[in-house]
């Protein structure tokens, strides 16, 4: 009896992650379709063909550039911010930290629309500030600082400390105590926060839109604009650019994560 029931939960188990899946997988799968064949209302059976993501790339090549390098100086900035801040934090626990670890996370509960008019408020008049890429960094960098910081402090447990202290006792400076010891030994979490921001950042529409102008327009907003003006086979066709951008990334950090854990 016991043998059936664990066979009847194995199916159970396994139907309703495949009808999840499903689910989840099905309008992507269906997207990536109409971004491929010739008429989507008559399906494969017009034949396929890859016109739209020639179209999509001579009329929105430069969002997918600046999304790109938005990204880029996005984890670049989030990266030496937030790693240095994060061992601060496991250095120095308490209340205070933990405030101010809260502070800096509230960027992610309130709602991106209202983060960047609190942008615009306050730095929107700086000369050249407003029509620049660095306008749209300075709304990702505050929106996803705290995912590397999270994912970074997770990795600086006790015993880095421990092996910290032991460094310092041997007259390693705390420079080279951080490069040589916190950073090697934190590096999955740092992957992980790396991965975070790079996703985000790259997918990021709420807090874009209202920060950018038509001469700094990303590539979610180029989605959105492809959607509302053209056809559904152009709009697919972008989201699976946008797929395969973004994809090769989160499989390389997760391997470079994966492969630095099992090391």
């Amino acid at each position: 009896m016991s043998i059936l029931h664990s066979r009847f939960d194995t199916r159970l188990g396994l139907a309703v992650t495949l009808a999840v899946a499903s689910f989840l997988i099905g309008p992507v799968v269906l997207s990536i379709v109409a971004g491929l064949t010739r008429n989507y209302f008559v399906g494969l059976s017009s034949g396929l063909t890859l016109r739209w993501i020639g179209e999509v790339w001579a009329l929105y090549a430069d969002t997918i550039w600046r999304s790109m390098l938005v990204a880029a100086l996005t984890l670049v900035i989030c990266t030496v911010l937030g790693v240095p801040l994060a061992w601060v934090l496991a250095l120095y626990p308490g209340r205070r930290a933990r405030a101010f670890e809260e502070l800096l996370t509230l960027p992610v509960a309130v709602p991106g629309l209202a983060s960047a008019l609190a942008l615009i408020i306050s730095w929107g008049t700086v000369s050249g500030l407003r029509s620049s890429v660095w306008f749209i960094v300075i709304g990702h960098v505050l929106f996803t600082l705290p995912f590397m910081l999270r994912a970074a402090r997770a990795s600086m447990g006790a015993e880095l400390a421990v092996l910290d202290q032991a460094a310092a006792t041997l007259g390693a400076g705390r420079l080279r105590r951080f490069a040589t010891i916190v950073v090697p030994n934190a590096m999955p979490g740092i992957l992980t926060g790396a991965l975070s921001v790079l996703t985000l950042s790259i997918g990021e529409f709420n807090l874009t839109w209202l920060l950018h102008t038509p001469l700094t327009k990303t590539l979610p907003v180029g989605l959105a604009d492809s959607y509302a003006s053209m056809r559904l086979e152009i709009a697919s066709a972008y989201t699976l650019v946008f797929l395969l951008m973004l994809l090769p990334l989160m499989v390389g950090l997760q391997w470079l994560g994966n492969r630095h854990s099992r090391t």
